[in-house]
């Protein structure tokens, strides 16, 4: 089936009624609680993210504190996270330029937050959109995933696939697509089994044919 742009429209609406009102699964309650969990979440499930800032961000929720806690006590918090080494090296790097060159708060512009030790342009984009009103949309590993089945944008990098989105959809819808796909890949589209049968995109995915194979 060719995925016209009448098609992806299609696609788009059935994907906006479906995840009405979806938003992000990490829980935060500051700017910076946000951040810290979107750079825990790479290559970590939201669930586990969740845990581990559930014991983290009660007593370590500013980077003046996660400064006091070191880098070593930092990734005892999160050593149940893939990469927390990696992970706690970039962290406590990002709270030192955020305390030396922000007074402590998370910048609001794209282009400060990519130059953010830990931090992609699917972090950037998280923290604009989610926090600050600023047209975005993030493609981590379930958006890259569902834009290329459906054919919405196809792209090799997460940056290709970004750039594909955006022209397909409003701008104003970006920031809410960003979700409508994530949700999809989560919940129906999975990375090794589709549940093409009850997708409500089965009859316009140009891929639910070879979903078993």
């Amino acid at each position: 089936m060719r995925v016209t742009k009448a098609v992806k429209q299609q696609m788009l609406a059935i994907l906006a009624e479906h995840y009405r009102g979806a938003t992000t699964a990490l829980n935060y309650s500051t700017p910076f609680e946000l951040l810290i969990a979107v750079i825990l979440s790479a290559q970590c499930t939201d669930e586990r993210v969740n845990i581990i800032t559930a014991r983290l961000f009660p007593q370590y929720n500013t980077p003046a504190k996660i400064l006091e806690l070191g880098q070593n006590k930092l990734e005892e918090y999160i050593r149940d996270c893939g990469l927390f080494r990696s992970k706690a090296r970039n962290i406590i790097a990002t709270c030192e330029i955020l305390c030396r060159d922000y007074g402590g708060e998370v910048p609001t512009r794209f282009e400060d937050l990519i130059k953010l030790p830990g931090v992609g342009r699917k972090t950037a984009n998280v923290i604009v959109s989610q926090l600050f009103g600023t047209p975005a949309i993030a493609v981590d590993t379930h958006v890259f995933r569902v834009a290329n089945r459906t054919g919405l944008a196809k792209g090799k990098t997460p940056h290709e696939v970004e750039d594909g989105l955006m022209r397909v959809i409003p701008r104003q819808d970006w920031a809410s697509a960003h979700h409508w796909l994530i949700w999809h890949g989560r919940k129906v589209c999975k990375a090794r089994q589709p549940a093409c049968g009850v997708c409500p995109l089965n009859g316009l995915c140009p891929s639910r044919e070879d979903a078993t194979k």
